[in-house]
C-alpha cells in the first residue's frame, strides 16, 4: 500500500478517530446473521457493564428460541413484543396496530436514556410495510441521549434510515442450506 492510500475502516485506522458518540447501527439484507450480529454486540456491551436491552418486533411474547433462553440465563433484558407475524399471517391490521403500540413504548425507552445499548430487532419490517413512519424513527434517533447506541435489524432497511445511520452492514446470501432442502437447525437458526 502506498502512503497516499487510506486504510479501510478497522482497528488499524482508529488512531485517526476523534469523535466519541453513540452509534446507530443497521444490520440489513437477505442473508442470515442480522439478529445474531446484534446479539454479539449486545453481549460485548453487557460484558463491559453497559445497560442493554433487545426489543423484538416480530417474535411473540411466548417465544422461547435460543437467544431468549441465553439472554434469560445471563441476565440480558429481552422483550419479545410481536405476535409472531410472518408473510403467512392472516390479520395484518392487528400486527400493524401492535407494532405501532410497541414503537410508542420503544420511543419512551430510548428517550429516557435508561439503556446504553438498545436493539430494535426486526424493526425494519414495520417501516417497510408502512406501519411506522421512517421520518419519525429518524427523529427519535436524532433526539436520543448522546452516548446511547441503537442497533436496528431486519431486511429492507429504508434508505432514509441507511442515510442517517453511522454503520450499515448488508448481509447477503452466498449459500444457504435451505436451498439444499435442509431445514432450520435448533441452536443455529433459532
Amino acid at each position: 500500500m502506498s502512503t497516499e492510500e487510506k486504510p479501510e475502516p478497522g482497528p488499524q485506522s482508529v488512531s485517526g478517530a476523534r469523535i466519541n458518540k453513540g452509534l446507530v447501527i443497521v444490520n440489513t439484507g437477505n442473508g442470515k446473521g442480522k439478529t445474531t450480529a446484534a446479539m454479539g454486540l449486545l453481549f460485548r456491551a453487557w460484558g463491559r457493564d453497559f445497560k442493554v436491552i433487545m426489543l423484538q418486533f416480530i417474535k411473540h411474547s411466548t417465544a422461547n428460541f435460543g437467544e431468549q433462553r441465553a439472554a434469560q440465563k445471563i441476565g440480558i433484558e429481552m422483550r419479545s413484543m410481536g405476535d409472531g407475524f410472518t408473510w403467512r399471517s392472516k390479520d395484518l391490521d392487528q400486527t400493524a396496530d401492535l407494532a405501532r403500540a410497541h414503537w410508542e413504548d420503544c420511543k419512551e425507552i430510548i428517550a429516557t436514556g435508561g439503556y446504553d445499548v438498545v436493539v430494535l430487532d426486526e424493526f425494519t419490517y414495520p417501516m417497510h410495510y408502512g406501519w411506522i413512519d421512517v421520518a419519525d424513527v429518524v427523529e427519535v434517533l436524532k433526539s436520543r441521549p448522546e452516548m446511547q447506541h441503537v442497533i436496528i435489524t431486519g431486511r429492507h432497511a429504508p434508505q432514509e434510515l441507511i442515510d442517517y445511520a453511522d454503520l450499515v452492514t448488508e448481509m447477503n446470501v452466498v449459500k444457504h442450506p435451505y436451498h439444499e432442502g435442509i431445514k432450520a437447525q435448533p441452536g443455529i437458526e433459532f
